[in-house]
């Protein structure tokens, strides 16, 4: 069945609502010691109680609204549903959090089968909140959004993000290291979520990183595109994984050709 605004519309208000939750258990934990800290992937892959408390606080909230739904979260994994899945990162950014570095987000999306539908990204320390829907006007607090109108790479602001993977972090410095020289500079973050939404409404004037799991990029990527930024995949080569990038279309083939 194909949704109407309307239908998007009453999907982003519970993503709002999920988003919102999770974001009150993270705000109220933030600068405290943190709790239940332990590896993933490795010794500098981490996930604290607060990662499981704001996921919970989302899955309430799916349970409450759309129990027939899928799940797809970073901390919980997949869970079986309908047509429509939810995508979600109950706390991007996890190392920033727990070293009290206040760039962390929340990252809700939905999807059908053709894609995104709805995405909010909300950042609980500086109150912004970041939203779209697949056929509305991207916002942050409710204010239009739009990428910023460089076609000039050398005078561009581009951000990345680095793998917990050392073999690979060594790769992605020597993609750095030929960016650098090419553009106004490289921010380094360290909150997927947060640098998508930080490129569509004009902070960044580019966004490329590798490593990527499908709940760090749902919701960021679908609001970037509805600010007019192009989004393109990076392809696997050898060992190194997928990712992508996202800029004007003006940027985006010369910056492929440095971060390829």
């Amino acid at each position: 069945m194909a949704m109407t605004a309307a239908d998007e519309d009453a999907l982003l208000a519970v993503a709002m609502e999920a988003a919102t939750r999770a974001g009150d258990e993270l705000r109220a934990r933030f600068g405290h010691r943190q709790h239940g800290v332990r590896s993933k992937s490795g010794p500098t892959d981490l996930v604290s109680d607060a990662d499981l408390a704001a996921e919970a606080a989302i899955r309430d909230v799916l349970k409450s609204h759309r129990p027939d739904d899928a799940i797809l979260a970073e901390e919980g994994g997949a869970t079986a549903g309908g047509a429509l899945r939810w995508v979600v990162d109950p706390l991007d950014g996890t190392i920033n959090f727990l070293f009290g570095v206040p760039a962390f987000g929340v990252s809700v999306a939905c999807e059908d089968a053709d894609g995104g539908l709805v995405g909010i990204v909300l950042d609980p320390i500086r109150g912004e909140c970041f939203a779209a829907t697949r056929s509305g006007t991207p916002t942050l607090d409710g204010e239009p959004i739009r990428g910023r109108a460089t076609g000039d790479l050398a005078k561009a602001l581009v951000a990345t993000g680095f793998s917990y993977d050392a073999a690979l972090r060594a790769r992605q410095a020597e993609a750095v290291s030929r960016v650098l020289p090419r553009v106004r500079d490289i921010r380094r973050m360290g909150a997927a979520a947060i640098d998508l939404c930080w490129t569509a409404c004009g902070r960044f004037d580019a966004y490329y990183e590798r490593g990527l799991q499908p709940w760090d990029l749902a919701a960021g990527t679908l609001i970037a595109a509805r600010a007019g930024l192009e989004v393109r995949s990076l392809e696997q080569a050898g060992d190194e994984p997928a990712g992508v990038v996202v800029t004007r279309p003006a940027l985006m083939d010369e910056l492929i050709e440095l971060v390829r």
